[in-house]
């Protein structure tokens, strides 16, 4: 789907095919039948204005009955077409647009959303300045919301006109040829020369009309990439404004808020003042067109036989009626320049995702068009841990310096490693790139064979689902027993929603709103007892618990995952303790100036109590007679 044809064939050509055929075979035949009953109204019409023309020359009362039959033939011939051939092509087509656009929107989701993390690489790198070179989409949500729904329906509409064209063609063209009659001057011709007028006709008029409206088009195609753009980029304001509302009211940031509002509202408006002046000229230039088309062009082939008495007038006005249903037809692609214009801006958009998409699965080469991006995954012994070696982190750029240098370091199962440096020193930038989330730099990360890992970070914005289905994540709820579950969520201090934990609102509220900052990280901490990782990454984790929290925390995972390794960075300076002031952790990594070093932590040994002269018990027994 890197391609217009490919992406526009993939859904007749997968495995949906006969969905995909059978509509579109459906719309293809109700289209042949409105274009048939297009002749049958044309005559209909001519047969209708006739009978009002010799009105005077019947009596009056078969004058009245004929004028009324052909009036009533006319009005069911047109309901038949309008109504009946139209109405059902319009469900059959709204169908296939509706199943090809879910189709498409599997197929995009099922790419960005795997063991490859298509959307993480995408998304995660945030959205690039205009003029800043950039391999990433911009407005991802809007291209698979509203581009690929455009764009779909813009192209059946596009197939459905142009089939309109051939089957309006071949049965006005066959009935124009049997009521062609000759015309003095065009002798050569025969009785076929007021066919070929209208024939010539539609083969002057029309492309020269077409040409004006493709330099029209273009203008169209433009303004709309750019309005698609701006308006991408305003709504993406507005939902990041939904996210940050406490910050913004926190620090009195409405008056900046709007101002960034303004700034981006005012590229729309912009856009839309030149997209209003052309699809003005558009529509007066199209409604000229219709107008002559359908008033003065469609009777000129015509007019010479019958001034010469080779035509009826029921026949003229038949044959006009045929001319101007071959020339509306034929006229469809300047009808439809708006949506030609708009299918290209939409397909053009929905391609470079695809594109990006493509080319982000293998992610480091995807990285390695904007910068240096070599990292090595690999695999050892679960008994010898893991390790990380050469490892340099880097931004983008192919000049780029690292930031972050770690020569080697080794977790063995069962060892806890503390990640400490200043703010800004790349403390989260280490544990993403063992995680094969940081985009650029070199290194080795040998990981545990077999090993079940967990990423646990700062931030716990929760999508809308049920609170079961939060803990279990990513295995599928089902999976697990709610009895097991709720055990767990008792455990870890959230009982109180135990009853609720099956339903993806509480309260009539999202979870994600629900739960505080530190009942969020106390689902993660669920989650972590749950599926009881070998390699356990806390990522500023705990950041919303208090001390007491934190360390009921870390005794948990103590306790319930006894050999995991765990790699945290927190906000604190020194690792945590338990009651007795034992670290929970063995070692500290420590950046400074750039550069990673690991330390082991020495627990210092507590003196044992002295004995009182008395033969008391030990002070320490006398503690643990009172716990």
């Amino acid at each position: 789907m890197r391609s217009f044809w490919g992406l526009l064939k993939a859904y007749w050509i997968s495995d949906h095919w006969k969905e995909a055929w059978g509509l579109t075979l459906a719309v293809a035949l109700l289209s042949a039948a409105a274009s048939k009953s297009g002749v049958w109204v044309a005559q209909a019409s001519g047969t209708f204005f006739s009978s009002i023309a010799g009105f005077h020359d019947l009596p009056a009362d078969q004058a009245v009955q004929e004028v009324l039959t052909a009036a009533a033939v006319l009005v069911g011939l047109s309901a038949l077409k309008l109504s009946v051939f139209l109405g059902l092509r319009h469900y059959f087509s709204a169908t296939l647009h509706r199943k090809w656009r879910e189709w498409l929107d599997v197929q995009f989701n099922t790419a960005l959303l795997n063991d490859r993390r298509a959307y993480y690489h995408l998304l995660a790198q945030g959205t690039p300045a205009d003029d800043a070179p950039s391999n990433i989409p911009d407005n991802i949500d809007q291209r698979i919301q509203d581009s690929i729904k455009a764009m779909t329906g813009n192209t059946l509409g596009m197939a459905m006109g142009l089939f309109s064209v051939v089957t309006s063609v071949y049965f006005v063209g066959e009935m124009l040829i049997a009521n062609s009659v000759a015309i003095q001057g065009l002798d050569v011709l025969g009785t076929y020369a007021s066919a070929f007028l209208v024939f010539v006709l539609a083969v002057t008029y029309v492309p020269l009309s077409t040409l004006i409206a493709l330099r029209i088009g273009k203008m169209i195609e433009a303004l709309n990439v750019a309005m698609q753009r701006n308006e991408g980029t305003y709504r993406a304001e507005l939902a990041m404004l939904v996210r940050r509302v406490l910050p913004v009211a926190a620090a009195n940031g409405e008056y900046v808020q709007a101002r960034i509002h303004r700034r981006h509202y005012a590229a729309i408006d912009r856009t839309w003042a030149q997209q209003n002046k052309v699809s003005a000229g558009f529509l007066s230039f199209n409604l000229f067109y219709t107008f002559l088309t359908q008033k003065v062009v469609s009777y000129l082939p015509s007019l010479p036989a019958y001034m010469q008495g080779g035509l009826s007038f029921r026949n003229y006005i038949t044959g006009s009626e045929l001319a101007s249903e071959l020339i509306n037809d034929c006229s469809w692609l300047i009808q439809v320049m708006p949506d030609i214009a708009n299918l290209r801006a939409n397909a053009d958009r929905v391609i470079q995702l695809a594109d990006a998409i493509e080319r982000v699965q293998d992610s480091q080469a995807f990285y390695r068009e904007t910068g240096i991006s070599d990292f090595y995954y690999d695999t050892q012994p679960a008994d010898q841990g893991m390790t990380v070696q050469g490892l340099e982190l880097m931004f983008a750029g192919h000049e780029a310096a690292p930031f972050l240098r770690v020569a080697k370091f080794t977790v063995k199962p069962g060892q806890w490693v503390f990640v400490r440096g200043p703010s800004g020193s790349g403390k989260s930038c280490l544990i993403k790139a063992m995680n094969g989330l940081w985009a650029y730099g070199r290194g080795r990360i040998t990981m545990p064979s077999g090993a079940r890992q967990l990423y646990a970070c700062q931030d716990t914005r929760l999508p809308q689902a049920s609170l079961k289905q939060l803990v279990c994540m990513p295995e599928n709820e089902v999976a697990h027993r709610d009895l097991e579950i709720a055990a767990i969520l008792h455990a870890v201090g959230l009982g109180e929603f135990i009853e609720h934990m099956g339903e993806p609102f509480c309260k009539g509220r999202r979870w994600d709103d629900v739960l505080s900052g530190g009942q969020k990280q106390k689902v993660v901490l669920a989650r972590i007892l749950l599926h009881q990782p070998n390699v356990l990454f806390l990522d500023e984790a705990t950041a919303a618990l208090d001390p007491e929290a934190r360390n009921e925390f870390h005794r948990l995972i103590k306790q319930r995952c006894p050999d995991a390794m765990v790699i945290a960075v927190m906000h604190e300076p020194s690792p945590p303790t338990d009651a007795l002031g034992r670290s929970f952790y063995n070692a500290i990594l420590n950046i400074e100036n750039g550069r990673a070093g690991i330390e082991p932590i020495v627990t210092p040994t507590r003196p044992l109590p002295r004995v009182s002269q008395a033969g008391a018990r030990p002070a320490v027994m006398a503690m643990r007679h009172k716990e």
